[in-house]
Formats: C-alpha cells, structure tokens, sequence
C-alpha cells in the first residue's frame, strides 16, 4: 500500500488531538512532520501540546516544528475560552522525550516541498493558515509542488463561529488564507457547515472509552471537556469535532458531500473579515478555487475513526 504523504499544520486544539491521532492511526497516511502555529492558544502551548499528542500515540519519532506566533498582519485572538488554558484542557498526556526542532516551520515548509517530488506531499491546515501562507510567499515555488491543501476552516451557509460571517482559524489570519486560496494549490475545504453535520455522541464517546487504551482514555476525556462549550448552540449533548474531518477526508473522501466552487477571503469590511465568501451556483463566472465539503456521512465516519484509534497505543 502507497502511503499518501502528509504535512500537519497545527494549533492544538481538542479537535486538532483527534485529527493528529486519527491520522496517526492511520496505516495510509505517512505523517511527514507536524507543525506549529499560535491559534487557539500561543505557540509555545500548541507547540508543546504538538509534541505531547505525538508522544501520546507512541510516535515520538514524528518531527514537531514551531512556525509563525502571530498572524501576517492582524494582532494573535485565542480562545481559552473553548480549549481551556493549556489548549487541551481536560487530560494528562505524557511529557514529550523529544525536544522541538531547530527549524522554522516555514523553512521545514519550503525546504521539504522544493525537495519532494512534486505533487508529494499534501498540506493539512488545521489553524491559522499563517505558517503556509508564509512559505508561499517567501518560496512561490512551492505551490506547484503540493499535492492539495487540506483544510479546516470557513463555513458559508452556518455563518460564523468566530464572528456573524468569519469562522475561527480563517478569522485569525485572513490575509493568509487569502494567499493560499488565490494561490492556484489545489484546495479542499472542511467549514463549519460540514464539520457541524458530524457530532460526537455521549454514546460513542463511550465506544471510543470503551477501546481501553490509553490514547483512547486522554481522547474521550479532553473531548468531555470540549463538549462543554457551545451548549448554548446546539440542541443535544452532540458536538462536532471539527479539525478530525480533515483526516477523514483524506481516508475516505466518499463519506463527503463535495462540490467546486470559488471562494474567496473578505479582508476589507470590519464586520466581516475572514468571511469565506463560497460561490455555491457559480454566479460569478471566477475559477472554481476549492473543492468545498457541505456534509458528511457521520456514521461512517464515526466507525472509521473508532477503527483508527484501535490502532494507537
């Protein structure tokens, strides 16, 4: 079996831990590096939360990389307010045995993607885009060579979660995304409109409990912690989990409801900057930029996932 080669962009993030351990799982996916980058807490946390989530799926041996603290242009918005203080509040996970690397993330970046061959390796935003949008803008040749960006972030029919219209990791760092959506990369994007279509349940969270491995155990804990925001909006104990969708997406794009549309970042109006503006019926006439995901099928992709974790330590 070719294993699809993949770089991790992260800001851990309850929902990134179960990305990166989904992915982890995952025997067809070969998880390159996982970089950092200041989002839902400061870097030094995400960072450090980067390598206790590799050290927690026994893979130490994966290459944690800090990028960029803050965005291109606007001032660094956290949210504590969701993830707790440490990012991933509501677990014990293992102190790291392996150090951060040296690199900057956007060196890592450009040099492993100049290196690759070209259409290698794909690129998994699962924050502020900043780290990417750097890399191309200090190396433009790189974009040729990534196989697809894959993305959480945006949202259109939902609205916001960050604000009425911007959506949380695109709103920390539009102009970034904007780079990287008007960059001509092959695009794939995980909103909020399709993340919401797959939540988790108290019962399947005790499936994953069930598993008895430590991996499994930290997981369903920091998941109970999670689950305790956003009780104002939605109507059962479910809650989606956002960030694992993209590793879904890559292990079986079928469970997704995809179409081709363009989209474009507002960077221009205070009231809705970060907006990802989705053209669904194509009335502009502009170059479908993005394959853009509206639904998910949520039981298979809860059966998948509870599979992968199986395999983790």
């Amino acid at each position: 079996m070719s294993q699809r080669k993949i770089i991790i962009d992260t800001d851990p993030g309850q929902d990134d831990a179960f990305a990166i351990l989904f992915a982890l799982g995952s025997p067809e996916l070969d998880v390159v590096a996982l970089t950092t980058v200041g989002g839902n807490v400061p870097l030094a946390l995400t960072s450090r939360n980067a390598l206790q989530i590799a050290e927690l799926a026994g893979r130490s041996d994966v290459p944690v990389y800090a990028g960029c603290s803050r965005p291109m242009v606007k001032a660094l918005k956290t949210a504590e307010y969701v993830h707790g203080p440490t990012g991933i509040d509501g677990c014990v996970l293992p102190e790291p045995t392996k150090p951060l690397q040296d690199k900057h993330a956007v060196n890592f970046l450009v040099d492993t993607l100049m290196e690759a061959p070209e259409g290698e390796i794909t690129v998994c935003t699962l924050g502020p885009m900043t780290n990417l949008g750097m890399a191309m803008v200090m190396e433009p040749r790189i974009i040729p060579r990534i196989r697809e960006v894959v993305l959480m972030g945006g949202g259109f029919f939902e609205g916001g979660n960050a604000t009425p219209a911007a959506e949380f990791n695109i709103w920390v760092d539009p102009h970034a995304a904007a780079v990287v959506f008007d960059s001509g990369v092959p695009v794939t994007m995980a909103g909020i409109d399709c993340t919401y279509t797959a939540q988790m349940t108290p019962e399947w969270l005790q499936q994953l409990r069930a598993l008895g491995t430590r991996s499994a155990i930290e997981a369903a804990n920091m998941a109970d912690f999670y689950r305790q925001y956003g009780s104002h909006k939605f109507p059962t104990e479910a809650r989606p989990i956002h960030d694992a969708c993209v590793t879904g997406y890559l292990l079986a794009p079928e469970l997704y409801e995809q179409k081709q549309c363009n989209v474009t970042i507002e960077l221009m109006s205070p009231e809705t900057i970060g907006m990802t503006v989705v053209d669904w019926w194509h009335v502009t006439g502009r170059r479908k930029n993005c394959n853009v995901l509206r639904r998910i099928d949520a039981d298979g992709f809860f059966a998948l996932m509870l599979e992968r974790f199986g395999n983790l330590p």
